[in-house]
């Protein structure tokens, strides 16, 4: 099952490599670079405490902390309990490719957590909100394959722990419709 999963995963890799999204090659590379170290969430997070009130201050702080907690797993737990090696970037274009390639292994993909523990934390204060930041959520997740830093199913990982973070912020601080 494993070598079925991992052929799967780079067959996946190569076809989003091989594909040309026009417009993407600028802005997917700079849209990855802005996720670095949560800070695009951090700036959506201050933003929205600046300007929502108490309910988007609600929602911001358990994007963070959700964030905190997806970032904690994946860099002390998830990344050195699986060392698997990033994607080889031969088919990746070089105008894709990120100027600072990542040093830690690829499995799971820490942007992915945190996007998605993010995005999650705050849908479950706001859903609205949520749903409005859904999209650039994907999009950093999309983005760590199409720039060659991401197998998929690392990012689907990724994922998976971000919103099982957002979760679990939950259960130790319940929203306020709980």
């Amino acid at each position: 099952m494993r070598h079925v999963l991992s052929t799967w995963d780079r067959k996946a890799f190569l076809a989003v490599a091989e594909r040309h999204w026009p417009g993407a090659d600028r802005a997917l590379p700079r849209l990855s670079r802005c996720a670095d170290h949560g800070l695009l969430w951090f700036g959506l997070a201050a933003g929205a405490a600046a300007a929502g009130g108490r309910p988007a201050r609600r929602a911001a702080l358990r994007g963070v902390a959700s964030l905190a907690v997806a970032s904690a797993t994946v860099n002390t737990l998830g990344k050195r309990s699986v060392r698997r090696v990033r994607p080889v970037m031969d088919a990746v274009p070089l105008v894709r490719r990120l100027a600072r390639q990542p040093v830690t292994t690829s499995f799971p993909s820490g942007h992915s957590a945190s996007a998605i523990a993010f995005v999650t934390g705050v849908a479950l204060e706001n859903r609205r909100w949520g749903l409005a930041l859904a999209p650039i959520a994907a999009s950093v997740c999309f983005s760590r394959i199409y720039t060659g830093v991401h197998y998929p199913g690392d990012v689907l990982a990724g994922a998976a722990l971000g919103a099982g973070a957002a979760f679990a912020v939950r259960g130790l601080a319940p929203t306020r419709a709980q």
